[in-house]
């Protein structure tokens, strides 16, 4: 059970004194991640995707859902065409770019902030084309060209910690007692790479949304999610906005599955996350707004 005894234990021990995290701009969008955290919204072309609510088959009903969330409070539309689950089908970066450019041109043009998930480098440069200010980038491969691309279009690449070529292909990840040595070391790497490719707008994300075969153990999977957000605020001294995907942990909330997302975006929050990854933007907008007060 976790108490107020161990997050005041937490504070004491790593005491954050690190400078603000940067600020930048997401298009005409101004951003202060330190005094005003924002939410991604999320909308998913693969009928691979587990949560049901955020799957979309047409690009009519994903620019739809897109202009929903912006309008329920999401301040970025992360759009993904392939999903990250182990059993979900491979999908070629043609048939990406036919599913993703039609709803990141119609969304970009109507004044969302849209940011595209994906590895691929094609995708990738299709989707800056095509009007996206965000890439979600779910791999190391090509990392150097992505970001000088991204730099090229004035857009932001969210780092996501990711232990092979793609997060198609990681298998396991590191269980450390303290998770924050083995992200802090992988983000600085990347950090050296986007440095020396001119990019100047980054969020790193720790991964805790993709699957990994040696955490499907509900309880260590959901007690590493837990400890990694309340630990957050330890990577603020790499001086990027952090982003946290919300995960779901089925195995404790079973039919109210859709309320794990709101809870987890209270550790979230707590831990120092900057841009909150959820399927439940009108939720999750409702917890911040209510932390907010204090």
């Amino acid at each position: 059970m976790l108490h107020l005894q161990e997050l005041a234990a937490l504070a004491a021990e790593h005491p954050n004194t690190a400078p603000p995290v940067k600020d930048f701009d997401l298009g005409d969008t101004a951003f202060e991640w330190a005094s005003a955290p924002s939410i991604m919204g999320v909308v998913n072309l693969s009928p691979d995707s587990w949560y049901r609510e955020s799957v979309c088959l047409s690009a009519t009903a994903a620019i739809e859902r897109g202009y929903i969330l912006f309008a329920q409070g999401a301040s970025i539309i992360d759009i993904g065409a392939e999903s990250t689950l182990a059993n979900a089908a491979r999908i070629d970066g043609s048939t990406q770019k036919s599913l993703l450019l039609p709803v990141v041109e119609e969304l970009a043009q109507g004044g969302v902030t849209v940011s595209v998930e994906t590895y691929n480098r094609d995708v990738a440069a299709e989707s800056l084309k095509a009007g996206a200010k965000v890439l979600n980038l779910t791999g190391t491969r090509d990392t150097a060209e992505i970001y000088r691309m991204a730099a090229d279009h004035d857009a932001a690449v969210i780092i996501c910690y990711v232990p092979a070529d793609t997060v198609r292909e990681a298998v396991d990840v590191k269980i450390e007692a303290d998770p924050i040595p083995v992200l802090r070391d992988h983000f600085r790497r990347q950090l050296e790479i986007a440095a020396s490719a001119g990019l100047e707008k980054i969020f790193i994300d720790p991964g805790l949304g993709f699957y990994y075969a040696n955490l499907q153990d509900g309880p260590t999977r959901v007690r590493r999610q837990m400890q990694t957000f309340l630990n957050s605020f330890r990577l603020h001294d790499l001086g990027w906005p952090v982003c946290n995907a919300l995960p779901h942990a089925f195995e404790f909330f079973r039919e109210e599955v859709r309320s794990a997302e709101p809870f987890f975006a209270t550790l979230a929050a707590l831990g120092g996350t900057h841009l909150f990854r959820t399927h439940e933007v009108s939720k999750v907008k409702a917890v911040l707004d209510t932390l907010a007060i204090f």
